[in-house]
């Protein structure tokens, strides 16, 4: 598609309208470091050479991603001008919505760093469960028609496909004696903050250490147990933080249980094999290791993974000093990311970057990179 071609078209996605916009209408383009956020391409890039991504929707063309991809794979060690080029050359712009107003809202996540035990003991006796055998995928071929679309997972019985255990269900021994247990905490709130992030590096009591990340769930829908307590209580939601939910569970633990079962939604685990060296993230849905501060979660209905996206918003979100705004890439998802301008910033591993991610809060403009490797004139600057 030629430039002119781009500025007349606009692609709809969800309600949201995508249109063509320049690179100096994204706020500190030209200060951004360009060099970290083509090293955090490069890992989708190298990912999606071996296998190709699906791409969800008409927003991205795989082939001219790929394309790029190749083409960022074979610039080595750039510059920052060079890094800043090859995106200003291989791709454009486009806008959701009236970019300046915001429209969009940005949370952060990170990976928690706790100690565990392959054995249950006094002291570690919360455990984290493996994938169960009777847990199922479905789709469109096999979901009944009472079962919501919004289930992915559930389990046969009697020739039947229905909702698998919730996690109260579970919390009351529903997949006791069946050998799932992967490892055991020692406290019931990091166990749940866990299958909230999804990951976890652990220290273990042998002296070493295992990450382990989401191999499926039970499919209920996720509940945030941030919003419950406010209902609960009374707080106002914006002074609702990671931080205050953790410290009221633990300071309420004969109604934990019953509290955290408000949340149907359950997790289940799988040992991460590649990814364990220090610095390294989690592995994100995309399959790649996740890089601080410029990974992002996203909407997998709407967004490709490996896709760049440009976030901007009016706080300093990693306590840099200035307003956040940076290229980052798409290689995660979440249950609560939902929308086309809904996006989740990894902030790293252990407790300072959880305080980090706790406080993000956020409305957001987004902008999505589109895949166009070639040169041309330039799209008018709009103001």
């Amino acid at each position: 598609m030629d430039q002119v071609e781009s500025q007349q078209s606009v692609k709809r996605s969800g309600g949201c309208l995508l249109g063509p916009i320049s690179f100096d209408c994204l706020p500190n383009w030209h200060n951004d470091d360009h060099v970290a956020a083509h090293s955090a391409f490069c890992r989708s890039a190298e990912s999606m050479l071996k296998t190709p991504y699906n791409s969800p929707s008409n927003l991205v063309d795989q082939g001219k991603l790929i394309e790029c991809a190749r083409r960022g794979m074979s610039l080595n060690s750039p510059s920052r001008q060079q890094a800043k080029r090859f995106f200003e050359d291989n791709f454009q712009p486009h806008a959701f919505g009236a970019f300046e107003q915001m429209d969009g809202f940005v949370t952060g996540y990170f990976e928690p760093e706790l100690p565990a035990a392959l054995e249950q003991s006094e002291e570690f006796c919360v455990p984290l469960y493996g994938r169960p055998h009777d847990l199922i995928d479905i789709d469109d071929q096999n979901r009944p028609q009472q079962l919501d679309v919004s289930f992915q997972y559930g389990r046969r019985r009697n020739g039947l496909v229905e909702e698998y255990f919730d996690r109260g269900e579970i919390q009351n021994g529903a997949l006791d004696g069946q050998g799932l247990e992967l490892v055991w905490l020692n406290d019931k709130t990091d166990a749940y903050f866990v299958h909230v992030q999804g990951s976890a590096r652990l220290a273990l009591t042998d002296g070493t250490a295992v990450r382990i990340g989401f191999a499926a769930k039970s499919g209920h829908a996720y509940t945030s147990l941030g919003k419950v307590l406010c209902r609960q209580t009374g707080i106002p939601a914006e002074e609702m933080t990671a931080d205050h939910l953790a410290k009221w569970m633990r300071t309420n633990p004969g109604v934990l249980n019953k509290f955290m079962a408000k949340n149907r939604s359950y997790i289940f685990f799988k040992i991460i094999k590649e990814g364990t060296i220090a610095g390294d993230g989690p592995i994100g849905a995309a399959q790649v290791p996740l890089t601080p501060g410029r990974s992002l979660a996203v909407d997998h209905a709407f967004h490709s993974y490996g896709i760049p996206v440009w976030v901007a918003a009016a706080e300093d979100l990693l306590d840099e000093g200035k307003e956040f705004a940076r290229l980052m890439v798409a290689q995660d998802t979440g249950s609560v990311i939902v929308g086309a301008q809904r996006g989740d910033v990894f902030t790293g591993s252990g407790s300072v970057a959880g305080f980090c991610a706790g406080k993000i809060r956020s409305p957001a403009s987004f902008a999505l990179l589109v895949p166009s490797p070639r040169r041309g004139s330039k799209i008018p600057k709009i103001r």
